[in-house]
């Protein structure tokens, strides 16, 4: 198992203990699942999350 995947599960998981239910819930828990793959892929350097932010101009 990656480290991005483990991110991914962690941000849902958190979200989940956060906010149970609701639609705003399942949002968060996309929104957090998704910062949790590209934290966990930058660490295992699976992407450039500066290539990322800096875009076209860099």
């Amino acid at each position: 198992m990656t480290t991005s995947t483990i991110g991914l599960i962690a941000g849902l998981l958190l979200t989940i203990a956060i906010v149970a239910g609701g639609f705003t819930g399942f949002l968060l828990a996309v929104v957090l699942g998704g910062v949790g793959y590209l934290v966990g892929g930058h660490v295992d350097g699976e992407l450039d999350l500066a290539a990322l932010v800096r875009g076209r101009r860099g």
